[in-house]
């Protein structure tokens, strides 16, 4: 297929590179930021612009890469009549784009993307679309650039990324209190990776619940609370150290 990548960020440049080793055309990158828009198009070997007037119309997908904020103002701004486009926001209906085309859609990937990173990891796509004949087009083109595809509508879709923010943003703000702490403590935090590379295997295989360890998991109060008063001087840290050992005895079931 004939692509046009808008948005020149994170998602729009991993998103890309898939693309473009599944074998598809990519033939513009269409960026506010003019120097981004150009870095990625010389990676991808195609044209680029900074405004939608340049924009390539003969496209066969055109895939909307931007900040969640920025939709419902490029979708006003952008007409492109017929042509299939999809956004990759999992929080934003695919509605908002029902002014930019008769053919629209969701293409989006449930995984954390960083353009540094080179190897790109397992990206499950989640789509969606507003007619049948659209919804097998965006599946078979997500098909080829992933393994894991699921249709997933707006209510799914949002609530997958509730999911999302929870068991990674969440939790990367848990790893960043703690190697705050373990800096202020003088203690090495890379001696916690293995248990955290450990935990995260484990879920592969096992439900969560099933392998949840520690003194809430035991109702081992006597330890709880001399962890928290060692957490005196840390507030935040021994709120949150309450909050969950309260939820992860109340889960267990004491």
């Amino acid at each position: 297929m004939k692509v046009v990548i808008i948005g020149s960020g994170n998602v729009a440049t991993v998103l890309s590179r898939k693309v473009l080793s599944a074998g598809h055309e990519i033939r513009q990158v269409i960026g506010r930021d003019k120097d981004h828009a150009a870095t990625l198009a010389d990676e991808l070997k195609c044209s680029h612009t900074s405004t939608f007037d340049d924009i390539y119309r003969d496209a066969d997908l055109y895939i909307l890469a931007v900040s969640d904020s920025s939709l419902s103002e490029i979708s006003n701004k952008l007409f492109l009549d017929k042509k299939l486009i999809a956004h990759t926001a999992g929080s934003v209906s695919k509605n908002v784009l029902k002014n930019t085309s008769k053919n629209y859609g969701v293409l989006y990937p449930l995984q954390s993307l960083r353009k540094e990173i080179k190897a790109i990891p397992e990206m499950p796509l989640l789509i969606d679309a507003n007619t049948k004949d659209n919804l097998v087009l965006l599946y078979n083109f997500a098909k080829t650039i992933s393994d894991k595809v699921q249709i997933a509508d707006d209510e799914e879709r949002l609530k997958l990324h509730v999911a999302a923010i929870i068991v990674n943003n969440f939790t990367n703000h848990l790893y960043a209190l703690t190697d705050d702490y373990c800096k202020k403590e003088h203690l090495d935090f890379k001696l916690l990776t293995p248990l955290i590379k450990e935990t995260s295997s484990r879920i592969s295989s096992f439900s969560p619940g099933k392998i949840q360890t520690g003194p809430a998991a035991r109702n081992d109060t006597e330890t709880i609370q001399k962890h928290l008063e060692l957490l005196s001087q840390n507030l935040s840290l021994k709120k949150i150290y309450e909050v969950m050992s309260e939820s992860i005895i109340e889960h267990v079931g004491f």
